[in-house]
C-alpha cells in the first residue's frame, strides 16, 4: 500500500528519523497559514510546495515549488492544488492534485556544503534478505544512475538473523564520502531507518534525496513509502492512510469483494483462480492474438458472488470485447463453478460480449455439461489449447 510522503515523514519521524518539516494543506488559505507557522516555529522565510500524489517526479511535472512569501505560497497553492499533474510515473492521463504539503526550505540561500544522497530499504528477493541501496547521486532517478553510472550505487545486505550491524551503518556513511559529525549522523540516521522499515512491515523506504545541510545535519527531504498489504492487520493506525482517491476505482471495487485485480489495457477480459493460472492466462490471450484486459484472481473458493462479482468488474472496462474464465478445479469443484457461471450470467443478464469458460480438474466433465446445455452465450473448453483457438475465433467474429 502506498501512501503519501507527508504520512512516510509521519512514520520516519516516529522512529528517530531526521525529517524536513512540513504542514498538509488541502487549499490556499491553509497554505498561507502552514507558512507561518513554519516560519514561527523554525523561522523558515522561504517554504516549499509539494503536490501530495503516489508518484514520483512530481518536481519534473511542475508539482514542487518554491514560494519566498506568502504571497507566492498562495500563487503556488493555487497552481498545484486541483491540477492534472503528469510525472513519468503517473502515465499521461496523469494524478488530480486535491492537497500539497507545505515544507520548511532546508537548502540555505547562498550554501554551498549540502549534498544530496540516495537511500533505500527494500527486500531483495533473490536472497529473501533487506537490503539497503544507497547513492552519492541523491536527487536524480535512480534508474538513470544505475544505467549511466552503476559504480556510484552500493548495496548492504542485512542478515535477518541479527539485523543491520553497526559497522554496516558505518561503512554506508563512508562510501558516501562522510566524515566527522556529518559521519555520525549518517550512522544514527540509516539506523532510526531501518528500524522503521522493518518495525512497519514495509516492502520500500525511498529517501530521495536525503540532505546533508551544511550544518552537517542528515535529513529526509522526501519520503517514498510502500506498506505490505499482508501485515496491515498488525497496523491499523497505517490501514487508516489509505487515500482511495490515489487508486484505480475499479481496482478499488475489486478489494471490497476480496478479488486481486490490476487494470490492463487490453481487449479480452481474465477471470483466473491462482497468480499463476492468471499469468499463463494472459500469455495465451497474446499467443492467440489478443491482448489481456485485466489481471483477476478469484481466489480457490470460486462461487457465484465472487463470478459475478468478476463480471461485473471486467464488464466496466469499453475495451473489452471477450472474457476468458480459466478455473483449475483443485480445491473448488468444476462444476459448481460452472454452475456459478451460469446463475451469475443469468443474475446480471444481457451480457454483450462472448465468454469463454474452461474447467480443468475435478468434475470438470460435467462443469462442460452445464455450460453446453445452459442455453447461454457461453462457450467450455477443458485444454488450454480449446480455450486459446476459441479466443481467435469470437475475435475473428
Amino acid at each position: 500500500m502506498n501512501i503519501h510522503e507527508y504520512q512516510g515523514k509521519a512514520i520516519l519521524k516516529s522512529f528517530g528519523v531526521r525529517v524536513q518539516e512540513g504542514i498538509v494543506a488541502e487549499n490556499p488559505e491553509q497554505a498561507v497559514e502552514a507558512a507561518k507557522k513554519l516560519k514561527q516555529d523554525y523561522n523558515s522565510d522561504w517554504v516549499v510546495i509539494k503536490a501530495q500524489i503516489h508518484a514520483g517526479g512530481r518536481g519534473k511535472g511542475g508539482g514542487v515549488k518554491l514560494a519566498k512569501n506568502l504571497e507566492e505560497v498562495k500563487q503556488r497553492a493555487e497552481q498545484i492544488i486541483g491540477m492534472q499533474l503528469v510525472t513519468p510515473q503517473t502515465g499521461p492521463e496523469g494524478k488530480l492534485v486535491s492537497k500539497v504539503l507545505v515544507t520548511q526550505d532546508v537548502y540555505y540561500p547562498g550554501e554551498t556544503e549540502t549534498k544530496e544522497f540516495y537511500v533505500s530499504v527494500l527486500l531483495n528477493r533473490s536472497t529473501g534478505r533487506n537490503i539497503v541501496m544507497y547513492s552519492t547521486e541523491g536527487g536524480m532517478d535512480i534508474e538513470e544512475v544505475a544505467e549511466h553510472t552503476p559504480h556510484l550505487i552500493f548495496k548492504e545486505e542485512i542478515d535477518p538473523k541479527v539485523g543491520l550491524q553497526g559497522f554496516q551503518a558505518r561503512k554506508i556513511a563512508f562510501n558516501l564520502g562522510l566524515s566527522g559529525e556529518a559521519f555520525k549522523e549518517m550512522v544514527k540516521f540509516i539506523t532510526a531507518l531501518y528500524k522503521a522499515y522493518e518495525a512497519t512491515d514495509s516492502s520500500m523506504f525511498e529517501i530521495n534525496p536525503v540532505l546533508k545541510t551544511s550544518d552537517n545535519k542528515i535529513l529526509a527531504v522526501d519520503a517514498k513509502v510502500n506498506l505490505d498489504e499482508n501485515a496491515l492487520f498488525r497496523h491499523a493506525d497505517y490501514a487508516a492512510m489509505r487515500d482511495l482517491s490515489e487508486e484505480d476505482p475499479t481496482e478499488v471495487e475489486a478489494s471490497k469483494s476480496n478479488l486481486n485485480y490490476v487494470k490492463l489495457d487490453g481487449n479480452v477480459g481474465c477471470m483466473v483462480n491462482g497468480a499463476g493460472l492468471a499469468m499463463a492466462t494472459m500469455d495465451i490471450i497474446k499467443l492467440a492474438g489478443g491482448e489481456p484486459a485485466n489481471f483477476l484472481d478469484v481466489g480457490g473458493t470460486a462461487n457465484a458472488e465472487t463470478v459475478k462479482a468478476g463480471f461485473n468488474i471486467i464488464l466496466s472496462d469499453p475495451n473489452v470485447r471477450a472474457i476468458l474464465i480459466n478455473i483449475f478445479g483443485g480445491i473448488v469443484r468444476c462444476d459448481r463453478v460452472a454452475q456459478g457461471v451460469i446463475d451469475a450470467y443469468k443474475e446480471i443478464g444481457n451480457i454483450p460480449v462472448p465468454i469463454i469458460v474452461r474447467l480443468q480438474g475435478t468434475n470438470a466433465e460435467e462443469a462442460k455439461k452445464l455450460i453446453d446445455e445452459s442455453g447461454l452465450k457461453v462457450y467450455s473448453a477443458i485444454q488450454l489449447k480449446e480455450a486459446a483457438a476459441l479466443v481467435t475465433k469470437v475475435l475473428a467474429d
